[in-house]
């Protein structure tokens, strides 16, 4: 086996780890270091072993995700897909944060609110996602701005 199989598939075992299909972990870290960077579906599918129907699915799963996308290829038919440099740092953006942290405030109005008994767990969680929703967005541009925009 490759290394750059070797590395799909221990992607594919640390994004299971994290609820994640497995085909679907090994299709990212494939396509975080396939060369030529934009591969087809049956290309992928030959390089991971995986069978066409799983490979459209999660190419369909991490393109809906907004973690891949599609790309021409000059000189060649069909549909390739490519993943951004900067595409699992936008995965993370506060906006899931911001769904975690408002489910946390309605768990607590269901319970009778922030000093009702049993809420230190949701409220606990809720501090926690407030926190993140406003600072994460912070993290990201000081990281753009110390690597020069890059």
């Amino acid at each position: 086996m490759s290394p750059e199989r070797r590395y799909a598939e221990q992607a594919g075992l640390v994004l299971t780890s994290m609820g994640m299909p497995a085909a679907y972990g090994k299709l990212m870290g494939w396509l975080l270091i396939c060369d030529p960077p934009a591969q087809s579906g049956a290309e992928i599918s030959a390089a991971l072993g995986l069978s066409k129907g799983s490979v459209s699915g999660g190419l369909r799963m991490l393109e809906t995700a907004g973690l891949i996308h599609r790309v021409a290829m000059p000189g060649r038919r069909g549909i390739f897909f490519r993943m951004a440099p900067d595409a699992l740092m936008k995965a993370t953006g506060s906006e899931k944060f911001t769904q975690f942290r408002e489910l946390m405030d309605h768990g607590l109005e269901v319970i009778g609110g922030r000093d009702a008994p049993g809420a230190e767990r949701l409220r606990e969680t809720r501090d926690f996602y407030a926190y993140i929703e406003v600072e994460l967005p912070k993290l990201i541009e000081r990281y753009h701005r110390e690597r020069g925009g890059r």
